[in-house]
Order: structure tokens, then sequence, then C-alpha cells
């Protein structure tokens, strides 16, 4: 069997998932190929470059620099999350992205966003993190209303996770299945409909399949958890999650919440460490 490893996104919340991937590297944990969705595409890839602790450290010293996530971008770029200090003057300057680890680390990682003529997801495999990637990255994690549309691969892309919220049927379809997924919500947890549509049908009024697929977003959702339940049930899938809501906010930028986010993903794996390897124990590379 080959081994993959699921990211779902969350904003935010996603430093509960980068606790849960730096314990994983620390201990030496390895998967045949990974793949993530919003934040988890760009916490992810972290793990492809193997650097623990990068993405708390620049989300704690630089989340509440006005460059980095704003009202004033939004007002002046279009992105909430400024594009050209997240994705250019972050990684190539402040806390530089491990690039050469990066392409020389042969697990495949696949990032998906969506498709805003057709509604539908689509994935890249990252190969290099270069400019390329990082658009790709750049548009899983491009949330619609605060965010530009953004233009690569011959596609124009938002937020992979208004389609397709946890990617573990990416890793399926490609051969990957025993997989480990990462949740940012605790088990109990239910969507419910996009209370912002009203206004996304005016935002959004030239991606019309953009807003239908926010219409239907928390089917979607929910029906992808009891998908995963099943396969957890079944021992297809090994699933870690927060044991109660995590209480963070989509854009929080408070140094210790973040840390006490991380902290507890931290925790979490600390007490599954054991049972992650035992279940990947059979892999065939």
């Amino acid at each position: 069997m080959k081994t993959g490893l699921a990211l779902e996104g969350g904003a935010m919340r996603g430093m509960f998932t980068c606790g849960v991937l730096d314990v994983f590297m620390e201990n030496g944990v390895e998967f045949d190929a990974a793949s993530g969705i919003s934040a988890g595409a760009v916490f992810g890839c972290n793990l492809k470059s193997r650097q623990p602790g990068r993405a708390l450290r620049y989300n704690k010293t630089y989340g509440r620099d006005p460059r980095y996530c704003s009202v004033r971008s939004l007002i002046t770029t279009g992105d909430l999350y400024g594009a050209d200090f997240c994705y250019r003057v972050l990684p190539d300057e402040l806390d530089v992205f491990d690039r050469e680890t990066f392409r020389e680390n042969p697990m495949p990682f696949y990032i998906g966003a969506t498709d805003v003529m057709t509604g539908k997801i689509v994935y890249h495999t990252c190969r290099d993190g270069g400019d390329e990637d990082m658009q790709w990255m750049r548009a899983s994690a491009s949330m619609p209303m605060v965010s530009n549309v953004v233009e690569v691969g011959g596609y124009k892309l938002l937020d992979g996770g208004i389609v397709d919220a946890v990617p573990y049927h990416i890793l399926e379809k490609k051969g990957y299945d025993k997989n480990v997924i990462i949740l940012t919500q605790p088990e109990n947890y239910v969507k419910g409909e996009f209370e912002l549509l009203p206004l996304a049908k005016v935002l959004l009024r030239k991606y019309p399949a953009v807003v239908k697929a926010l219409a239907v977003r928390h089917l979607r959702y929910n029906r992808e958890m009891e998908e995963i339940r099943e396969r957890e049930l079944s021992g297809r899938a090994l699933v870690i999650r927060p044991q109660e809501s995590l209480g963070i906010k989509r854009t929080e930028n408070d140094p210790e919440k973040l840390e006490e986010v991380y902290q507890t993903g931290r925790r979490e794996e600390e007490k599954r460490l054991e049972e992650v390897q035992a279940f990947l124990a059979d892999r065939v590379g």
C-alpha cells in the first residue's frame, strides 16, 4: 500500500495542522504523497521543504504587519492577505522558504483550487516551490470576496475549499490507499449554510459557478465528513482532529493564540505518534 497525507484548510485553524506536521518531521514520519487545500497548502508545503516551526514562526512574527493581512491591503490591492508580501517578500527575504529541499524531496505535493469559470476543483502538482507553485498556493488560499482571482496554468482560480475542503479523493485517485487525514474541526462539527451568500451573489456576479458552489458548500463538506468517518472506521484512513473547537478566528493574529492552537496540534499528535507510526508501518513505497 502507498500512504498519503491529506490536509484540510481553515485559515488560522491551520496552526493546529502545523503542530501535527512539526511532530511528524521531528520524528521522521514520512508519506509517499501529500495534498493540501487552502491553509493546508500554504502551511503544508513546509513538510516537503522539511522546515518545522517555519509556519508558526512567520505567522507570529508578521501576523500583525498590515502588509501581511489587513483591511488596508484589501482596499489597496484587492487581497486581504497581501499577495506580494505573502508569496514573494516573506518566502524570499524574511523567512526563506527552502526551495532546494522542496525540489529534491521526491514526495508529490498536490494542491487544489477552484476554477471560477466551472465551479470545479483543479489540482496542481508542486515540483520546485518556484513562482508557478507559489501562485497555485496563493490561488488555493484565496478566500472568496476578499481576494483577487488568481490566473495561473491557464485557469482563473479561488480558494480550493469552496469545492473540496479535504483533499483525500485526489490521493485515492492517484493510488494512495492508506491515508492520514488532518482535520481542523472536531468530530461533531457540522457546517451550516454560507451566511454571506447574498453578498457573494453581488461581489462574485461575474462567476455564477462559484456562487452556486458556495450555496452547496456545506452539503459537500458534511458529506465529506461522513465519507472520512467511514474510511476511519474501516481502517482505510487515520484521522487526526482537535478534540474540541479551536476557538480561533480565521484571520487571528494574536501570537499567543496562534501558539496555543499550534501546541494543541502538537499535543494531539504526540499522544497518537505511535498509532500513526503503526498505521504507516506496512506501507509499500
